[in-house]
């Protein structure tokens, strides 16, 4: 087509319009036509004037787009105004943006946004270019008859005028005076239920198309977003502030509570944190002593660094200044200017010469009570605001808790130091004296010892106080020997200190300890066992040591009676704490009996002793002996497993302490009265405190007490357990036998069976067991006879008070008989002489004792 040109196209399309629509419609893209509407848009405005705006017009060009595009694509524009909220955190910042978009869909030559502040004042919010920092300006209160804004801010209603110069509604116009605006649309921006926020006006100048309803929709529209959008700004700044409090309040935490050194520590960390949290100038804790009503502070923020400041308390009384104020009344306050108010003390701004602006003053509480406040002075960039007093808020309730917990660690602290000195005091004072040493070092230990010591019939009971440590030096040297070299000072000092530490207790005290000493070493020195050297220095030491410090209490006592043993050990209380002292013990200068072992062999046979002294308690004695049982019946024991030796120790150690149940019969007997005197007297502790003693305690509640015991007893209503009643002595007997047969022979049976040079307590044992069947046996016995007795007693007895009864009915009966005779004969006989009463009297005496003749018969 070379004749073709564009003067031809343009006259043909001219001339069949109809032509173009058609192809409009049908060939060219919808994006096509919108940038077509937007060259035609900005054609038709590049002859008006290129006057400076207030607000400016600096938007993205797709926001133009609005009043031309298809109604699906309003949406989409929406959707991504939207959008860019997201990168706004500001109200001003999302109506600006808004306000942007909506003067570009109408076509606006400019626009105004007005903020409304809390005191219904109007400031025009202005920003020329996005390098430019924001400024407002007030243009006055909201009121009528003055400006468009403010008209629209006091109706709330949007305006839409075409004639602004003559409206008498707002003589003055818009906000800002411009001579050129002829058309002008005012929106308000409202919030929710919270009012106004704001004003936005639109202009157009002379010249130019006047504002239609289309445009107030289509602005209105586009604004009515604006709630939405500031309570989701709104929304997502507090989620960020409390978010970054989170982290303020994680970060004080951290370094609080992981450096709690003292409680001046603590103060200089809160006063330095506050400040950076309220951003504030200075800052001030005082502490409240409730005895004297005083605040005192030690710390004070002088604003500059000094390390070494020397420390001078200051206190005042709580009902004086500012601080006074709140510890008085729990009020928070937030001051302005701190010189208008009566509550503030000039005098302290006097002797620094520093001057106090704005203060922010907070209560500090623990439990309910107020401990302290703190104090925020002279905000940097203006006065403390509502957030301000929120965030500290809640900031106080972690300097609440900081000051707590450093006051606690105060008293730890202290408390810790009272407990060294009394230790060292008690590790003094629990010690074996020189001259107890030296008695004992001048004496000379026997090259060997009788042949009656490895006897398992032997007394232990039989050597004398000041020998049992002579025996134990010389079976301590013997069990050493078998390992490696050792000190015999160390020795010395070891046993005589355990001796000391000893109570004077009637059974669980030093010739106990002795006993089970001497019933262990028997052992190791007459078994064909396969225990290692360690293990039976291990065994040695831990039958020495077994009931260190034992106060005569069983472990149910001491959580009964709330002991400070049982709330530091929960189980095996009183085991524990025979181990813990032992290694108290060792821990002493000159008494550490095992210098010479190496690390792992010490490290060895502290666990051994620990392992062989929490055995002794009878609770873990059957889960102990169940195991090992097991094990042997099922041919699997070993001495080279470690595991089966330990089972093997535990089990000896029960053995060991229960070593009088296989002595000879005199011995046993003695020492039964000795265990029971020990377990009464704790019942008696028992109800001494007002608890219900164990039934095995109890001495005094038999069914019939003894006439030494008064009523308070009497009433108790306890029902003890017959062995632990003095009354019941007679029941001894089977009580034991149980004793024997339940603990005692099971026990002694399994060490024959995995060490048969044992034996001798199971015979022991065994022949005890007859006797104590033979007196159980004799009891009984009486105790038939004696019921049988009672019972005849009670029946004879029972007859005769039938008879009595009878008899006694029968002299009744006849004496009333003759009463009333004698009554008829005196209603018969006004007139009587003296001598017929007498008579009459004299013949009822005569029946009263033929009546108790008969009874008695």
């Amino acid at each position: 087509l070379p004749d073709l040109s564009a003067d031809l196209v343009n006259r043909f399309l001219s001339e069949n319009p109809d032509f173009l629509d058609n192809y409009v419609l049908h060939h060219v893209h919808e994006d096509r036509l919108q940038q077509w509407s937007l060259r035609k848009s900005r054609a038709l405005r590049h002859h008006k004037s290129s006057e400076h705006l207030i607000n400016g017009d600096i938007v993205k060009e797709k926001k133009s787009r609005w009043k031309n595009c298809l109604q699906s694509n309003k949406w989409k524009v929406l959707h991504e105004l939207t959008r860019e909220m997201n990168t706004h955190t500001n109200r001003t910042q999302v109506l600006t943006e808004l306000a942007n978009c909506a003067a570009e869909s109408i076509n606006a030559d400019g626009h105004n946004l007005y903020i409304v502040d809390d005191h219904n004042q109007l400031h025009l919010y202005s920003k020329s270019n996005k390098n430019q920092r924001p400024s407002t300006t007030c243009i006055g209160h909201i009121e009528t008859k003055t400006t468009l804004p403010a008209y629209v801010a006091h109706c709330k209603e949007a305006v839409r005028t075409n004639n602004l110069v003559d409206d008498h509604r707002f003589p003055r116009g818009l906000g800002i005076p411009s001579g050129k605006a002829a058309s002008a649309i005012a929106i308000p921006l409202l919030q929710g239920n919270s009012g106004i926020i704001g004003v936005v006006e639109f202009y157009r100048n002379y010249g130019n198309l006047s504002f239609c309803s289309e445009d107030e929709e289509v602005a209105m529209m586009l604004l009515v977003w604006a709630d939405i959008c500031i309570e989701y700004v709104e929304m997502y700044n507090n989620m960020m502030k409390q978010r970054k409090l989170n982290d303020f309040l994680l970060t004080v935490t951290k370094s609080i509570f992981q450096d709690i050194v003292s409680m001046d520590t603590v103060i200089m960390k809160i006063m330095n944190y506050a400040k950076k949290l309220v951003n504030a100038d200075r800052a001030s804790l005082f502490l409240l002593d409730t005895q004297s009503r005083e605040l005192y502070a030690r710390i004070f923020d002088t604003g500059k660094v000094e390390e070494h400041a020397p420390q001078k308390e200051i206190r005042f009384p709580m009902d004086k200044g500012v601080a006074g104020h709140v510890a008085s009344t729990g009020q928070i306050l937030n001051i302005v200017d701190a010189y208008t108010d009566i509550r503030f003390n000039r005098d302290v701004d006097l002797q620094t010469g520093y001057r106090t602006k704005s203060i922010l003053c907070m209560p500090i509480y623990i439990r309910g009570n107020i401990i302290g406040v703190v104090q925020m002075v002279n905000k940097i960039d203006g006065a403390f605001t509502t957030a301000d007093e929120e965030s500290f808020e809640t900031f106080a309730i972690y300097c609440g808790l900081a000051l707590h917990h450093a006051k606690l660690y105060d008293k730890i602290r202290r408390s810790e130091q009272k407990y060294k000195v009394a230790v060292e005091v008690l590790s003094y004072h629990s010690q074996c004296t020189d001259e107890e040493y030296q008695s004992i070092k001048e004496r000379p230990l026997p090259d060997q010892a009788p042949m009656a010591i490895l006897d398992y019939r032997f007394s232990p009971w039989s050597i004398e106080g000041d020998d049992k440590p002579v025996y134990v030096l010389y079976m301590m040297r013997d069990i050493f020997q078998m390992h490696s070299q050792f000190d015999l000072d160390d020795i010395t000092r070891f046993t005589l200190t355990v001796r000391k530490n000893y109570r004077n207790v009637p059974y669980h005290n030093w010739a106990h300890a002795f006993s089970v000493a001497h019933a262990v070493f028997t052992v190791i020195k007459t078994a064909k066992h396969q225990f290692t050297p360690v293990e039976c220095l291990a065994l040695f030491v831990a039958c020495l040591c077994h009931d260190l410090d034992h106060r005569g209490k069983t472990n149910a006592f001491m959580v009964k009676s709330a002991s400070p043993l049982a709330a530091i050990y929960s189980t095996s209380t009183m085991e524990h704490h025979h181990f813990n002292h032992t290694v108290t013990i060792l821990q002493n200068d000159g008494h550490n009996i095992f210098k010479y072992l190496s690390s792992a062999e010490y490290k060895q046979i502290l666990g051994d002793i620990r392992h062989c002294i929490l055995a002794t308690d009878l609770a873990l004695f059957f889960g102990n002996k169940s195991r090992l049982q097991d094990i042997c019946s099922k041919g699997e024991f070993s001495w080279d497993k470690m595991e089966h030796r330990r089972l093997v120790m535990a089990n000896s150690m029960t053995a060991c302490d229960l070593c009088s149940m296989y002595k000879p019969w005199d011995i046993q007997l003695q020492l039964v009265d000795v265990i029971m005197e020990e377990f009464w007297q704790q019942g008696d502790e028992e109800k001494k405190l007002g608890k219900l003693p164990h039934p095995m305690m109890d001495r005094e509640n038999a069914p019939e007490l003894p006439e030494t015991q008064g009523d308070e007893e009497r009433s108790q209503g306890l029902t003890p357990m017959p062995m632990m009643d003095r009354r019941k002595k007679n029941e001894l007997p089977q009580l034991e036998v149980g004793f024997l047969v339940g603990i005692c022979l099971p026990c002694y049976e399994l060490m024959a069976m995995v060490l048969p040079e044992t034996q001798p307590m199971v015979d022991g044992a065994v022949d005890n067991l007859k006797r104590w069947r033979e007196l159980a046996d004799q009891q009984n016995e009486k105790e038939e006879n004696d019921e049988e007795s009672e019972s005849k007693d009670k029946s004879k007895n029972s007859k005769e008070d039938e008879d009595q009864t009878v008899s006694k009915n029968d002299s009744e009966h006849s004496s009333e008989q003759k009463e009333e005779d004698s009554s008829n004969t005196k209603d018969t006989d006004d007139v009587q002489t003296s001598e017929q009463v007498t008579q009459r009297e004299s013949d009822l005496d005569s029946a009263r004792v033929q009546a108790d003749d008969e009874m008695t018969q």
